[in-house]
């Protein structure tokens, strides 16, 4: 395996964000979604070396209130704070544009980098992107309820953390999810304020997806439970260079349960990339 290497950047606010980096071309950035424990290379530890090996380098940052990066309690956790900061952290750590991978919220934070920065995204490759429904959608969708419920209990303990990995997969594979993951991403959720879930706000991108023309593929499990797999019309209705990718028996983490076929099929889609 490759030799992955850590750097933090001081970012507005006071805050810091940790990007973990390895490869040599053109580069990957990997954005991880929420819940407790998250972080890139949490998210993204079955992919990256695949990148790597096809020639890219491949950054997972973790997001403000994730992995390395700074915890600010007390504040609301919005899609600008998220993707503000991680454009700060990229521009120093010189990156002048990218090949952007986003899961769940991760996708909605690409899909505000890619409309704020025209130009800097040179793809997007999306896993079940949040930030393209109302919050009223994504708050009934019984994976968000029984992540909330819980990440707010007034314990939270290792078979906490696994409850909530399980659920992210397809019932077959949740025997499948390893201890070291649990334990990797339950020693970050110990350290994380609530606000990082309860006090996160985001919008719905949806009718801004009309504006952009890069090329796009979209991956989305069918029994996702965490964000409904008909977002994927979405992007099929309004965005003019899109592919969709729909996997049967699959949960929320395509990259994951789906980890062969989601890196085949995106290197050969990155690629047909100029």
């Amino acid at each position: 395996m490759s030799e992955i290497k850590q750097k933090t950047y001081p970012v507005s606010g006071g805050y810091e964000i940790n990007i973990a980096s390895v490869g040599d071309g053109p580069v990957v950035v990997c954005i991880h979604g929420s819940g407790p424990g998250a972080s890139g290379q949490s998210n993204f530890r079955g992919n990256y070396q695949a990148f790597v090996d096809a020639g890219y380098t491949v950054l997972m940052p973790d997001l403000i209130g994730y992995g390395g990066s700074s915890k600010p309690e007390g504040l609301d956790y919005t899609l600008d704070l998220f993707a503000s900061t991680l454009y700060e952290a990229l521009q120093a750590h010189g990156v002048p544009e990218a090949h952007l991978i986003g899961n769940s919220l991760g996708g909605g934070v690409a899909l505000q980098l890619a409309l704020d920065h025209p130009g800097f995204a040179k793809s997007l490759v999306l896993l079940a992107p949040g930030c393209i429904e109302e919050i009223e959608t994504y708050m009934g969708m019984p994976g968000i309820r029984v992540m909330g419920e819980v990440f707010m209990a007034p314990e939270y303990t290792f078979e906490s953390q696994k409850k909530i990995l399980q659920n992210l997969v397809h019932p077959d594979f949740a025997p499948n999810v390893p201890d070291s993951l649990i334990r990797e991403r339950f020693e970050v959720a110990l350290n994380q304020p609530k606000d990082v879930l309860f006090r996160m706000r985001t919008p719905n991108l949806q009718p801004r997806l009309k504006e952009l023309s890069l090329p796009m593929i979209v991956y989305w499990g069918k029994d996702d439970i965490f964000l409904p797999y008909t977002g994927a019309s979405h992007f099929l209705d309004n965005c003019p260079q899109v592919r969709t990718v729909t996997f049967t028996r699959t949960g929320h983490w395509v990259q994951v349960e789906r980890a062969d076929e989601f890196n085949a099929y995106t290197i050969s889609f990155l690629q047909k990339q100029v």
